[in-house]
Parts: structure tokens; sequence; C-alpha cells
């Protein structure tokens, strides 16, 4: 139920609630590991003071359990500047970076205009300590935000791509 924009639940019997007084995911680990599949790149830009840079999230070896994340910062044409930062982790986990606090967060939806087209997506308004971070969820792209704002920097998806495995 939504109650002036906040999710109120008593208990988790939703595939989308993770724990109780959170609202819903955007996505369930299952929606997330169907569209994160081996090899997909995501390349961000993040906006700051400072300019933008660039990084890719790579996915790799997935299974019905989770999958392996491969991150890295590059340059804007895409060629590795930096180390590759490897981590093994279930669908579920990633699903739970996007569970939030019912009663500090308004879910809505907006259409983005963006690097990857007009997207409808799920928006989060989450209310912290430090101040208001705003997350955008495509629908139809399950998974990590395609923009996020928090801080005074926004971090954006400015390109989706699927990429063999290294030695295919």
């Amino acid at each position: 139920m939504i109650v002036a924009g906040r999710w109120q639940h008593e208990h988790v019997d939703d595939e989308r609630i993770l724990d109780v007084g959170h609202a819903p995911t955007p996505f369930t680990a299952d929606e997330i590991r169907a569209h994160c599949v081996n090899g997909l790149r995501v390349t961000l830009a993040g906006h700051a003071q400072g300019g933008v840079t660039f990084a890719t999230t790579t996915f790799r070896d997935g299974d019905a359990e989770g999958v392996t994340v491969e991150d890295r910062a590059v340059d804007r044409d895409g060629t590795p500047a930096g180390a590759v930062q490897s981590a093994r982790v279930s669908w579920r986990e990633l699903q739970g970076h996007a569970s939030f606090p019912a009663d500090t967060t308004v879910v809505g939806e907006e259409t983005l205009t963006g690097p990857l087209g007009i997207l409808l997506c799920r928006r989060y308004d989450v209310r912290r300590e430090s101040g208001t971070s705003t997350f955008w969820f495509a629908i139809d792209h399950p998974g990590m935000p395609v923009r996020w704002e928090a801080g005074g920097s926004v971090v954006e998806v400015v390109d989706l791509t699927v990429v063999p495995s290294p030695g295919v």
C-alpha cells in the first residue's frame, strides 16, 4: 500500500520487499539475473565539480546463484584507465542495493530522457542525514539505476552493450 507516496508493510511477503519496514525494490533478483546477461557492460559517466569521469561495470560468469561483477575506470573513449576490481555477488545482494527504508523513501514513476533515449523509470527519492539521493531505475533495464544524483554529483549510464568473455 502507498501512503502519501511512501510504502507501508507489516511483514515481508513480496519478492521486492527484502526487509520489514523497507520499500519495495524496483526489481526482483530474478529480473536482474534475466537482464544482466554474461558480458553485459554498463558504461557510466560521473559528473561532479571536478569534471566528468567514466567507468564500466561488466557482468561475467552468471549462474542461478550470482555473478562476478568487474568494475574499472576508463577514459572518455573506453580505454582502461585502472585495474579491474572484481567481486562475486548474489543476485539478491544486487537487488538489496536498492532496498531503502520506507519511512524515508518516496517511490514514483517518471519518464527520463538521457543517453539511452526516452525511458520509463521508477524514481526513488531517499532522504538521508547527508541529504536526499535520487535514483532512476529504467523499467526495461532491470539492474542498476540508469541515473542517480547525490551530494551535488550525477552519475548516468551512457551505454549498455554485451561484450564477449575474454578468450572467446
